[in-house]
């Protein structure tokens, strides 16, 4: 049985919390071909372990897309057939802080993207409010820039999951039925 998500599902929760294995197994259930949209970048042997561990996690069946700043074309060129994976938001938006993009900017460009792809995307994204205040000005401003973008996503996204020690907590939205 193939399970029906709405146009857009936000994935939420803290770092190795489980949210990117719960919007695999969420994608997987559509049973509708896959593309994954990577937002990782290896800067350093850290990072490409944990790239290498996602993809092995993953295995077949996935088309992957690198694109660490530009998300809109592949979510253009995603089929209606198709369901798609954006993993990470949070690495998209650090990446953009990096290069000094216009903030403002890229968040209109993706969430318009998001709203006219053919196909249901899962967007994965840490939540980064609940910790204590960054000491430093660039910490403030990323914590307060990923707190307006993951505040963006969930008033479009028509399904919300808040995932804490591999458990998802629904906050908007229901799970598709036959999805446990």
């Amino acid at each position: 049985m193939s399970i029906t998500l709405p146009p857009l599902s936000l994935v939420i929760g803290g770092a190795s919390s489980g949210k990117s294995a719960f919007a695999e197994r969420l994608l997987r259930a559509t049973g509708r071909p896959l593309t994954y949209i990577a937002t990782a970048q290896a800067h350093d042997d850290e990072m490409a372990q944990k790239i290498a561990a996602h993809q092995v996690r993953r295995g077949v069946g996935w088309t992957t897309v690198e694109a660490p700043l530009d998300i809109v074309p592949p979510l253009q060129e995603a089929g209606a057939e198709s369901a798609v994976l954006v993993d990470c938001a949070t690495l998209w938006l650090a990446n953009h802080l990096m290069a000094e993009s216009d903030l403002a900017m890229e968040e209109t460009r993706l969430l318009q993207g998001l709203h006219s792809c053919a196909a249901p995307v899962v967007v994965v994204t840490n939540e980064v409010g609940q910790g204590v205040v960054p000491a430093h000005a660039s910490g403030r401003q990323f914590r307060n820039a990923q707190g307006r973008l993951n505040q963006s996503l969930a008033a479009q996204a028509g399904l919300v999951v808040l995932v804490v020690a591999g458990l998802p907590m629904v906050l908007k939205g229901t799970l598709p039925e036959g999805f446990s």
